[in-house]
């Protein structure tokens, strides 16, 4: 059963892992990923990548990507988004923080931050402008 639009936002705005997917142009299948990413019902979707990374490049080229997560417990849910790239700005350092404490626990914050902050160089955030919606739960079937 598809949820409505007020039941996919919420779902959509818990800190699930994404899978990220873009084409990747001719003869290739879409590069698909999985991400860590940010979203406020009513908003845009963001992710923070790697500036230069191929998610970057391919997602800039394309103009558009899609989000998709999901659960198994209770019930098996999706939400899947799709729609044209709003802006790309380079990452925040507050951007990264908010991004680790959705997913970490706050034990392990402070580690991961100083990790990211040494190995992974300059980040992009990229949002998108949601158009297409798919989501089901499959709990009531």
């Amino acid at each position: 059963m598809a949820l409505s639009k007020d039941e996919r936002e919420r779902f959509l705005a818990e800190p699930h892992i994404g899978a990220l997917s873009v084409s990747a142009g001719d003869k290739r299948g879409p590069l698909t990923v999985p991400i860590w990413y940010q979203y406020s019902p009513g908003g845009e979707p963001w992710v923070h990548t790697g500036a230069g990374s191929r998610k970057h490049r391919l997602i800039e080229s394309q103009g558009e990507f899609t989000l998709m997560a999901q659960r198994l417990e209770p019930s098996v849910r999706y939400v899947a988004v799709d729609g044209p790239v709003s802006r790309i700005e380079p990452a925040t350092d507050e951007q990264l923080v908010e991004m680790v404490k959705r997913y970490l626990p706050p034990d392990k914050v402070d580690g991961y931050l100083e990790f990211a902050r040494r190995e992974h160089g300059e980040g992009v955030v990229i949002y998108m402008k949601p158009e297409h919606w798919l989501s089901a739960d499959l709990g009531s079937v």
